[in-house]
């Protein structure tokens, strides 16, 4: 897919970048792989999210890192990935920081110290937050729609 957004018999998909950072996981598994797997056994996340490699930034040292791409489309797959990603980083020892990058280059971060000590209420008030940042019908290429006004 070359764009960032385009239009499928769903509506418009868009192409979210998934980054993460911390610690290996007890196996020895790196945090990325630990959270594709992860994210693999949600049954409505199948065939949506991706592993790709990312090229170092331009003037930056080191290796190509490992990302997960999430292609979202209308219909709830933002809160079934939001609700996953923070279940995740929950389950995790150590410090995790798992990064979205929507295609107007707006950035979410999820970390394990801003998640542990989450009530109920709050997990779900954060999750609700996340997926409504990452609901495709608010992002396009060219950035956040606003809200449609009653008239």
């Amino acid at each position: 897919m070359g764009a960032l957004s385009e239009p499928t018999e769903l509506g418009v998909a868009v192409l979210l970048t998934i980054t993460v950072q911390g610690e290996r996981s007890e196996a020895g598994g790196a945090p990325v792989h630990d959270l594709s797997a992860w994210l693999g056994r949600q049954r409505d996340l199948r065939g949506v999210i991706t592993r790709a490699g990312a090229a170092p930034r331009p003037g930056a040292m080191g290796a190509s890192t490992d990302v997960l791409t999430a292609l979202l489309v209308p219909g709830g797959v933002a809160t079934v990935l939001a609700s996953a990603v923070v279940a995740w980083v929950r389950s995790r020892t150590g410090k995790q920081t798992v990064t979205f990058t929507r295609p107007d280059g707006a950035q979410l971060t999820v970390t394990t110290e801003g998640v542990k000590d989450l009530s109920a209420a709050q997990v779900s008030a954060l999750v609700r937050d996340l997926a409504a940042t990452l609901d495709v019908r608010q992002v396009t290429a060219d950035g956040p729609q606003p809200e449609p006004r009653e008239e």
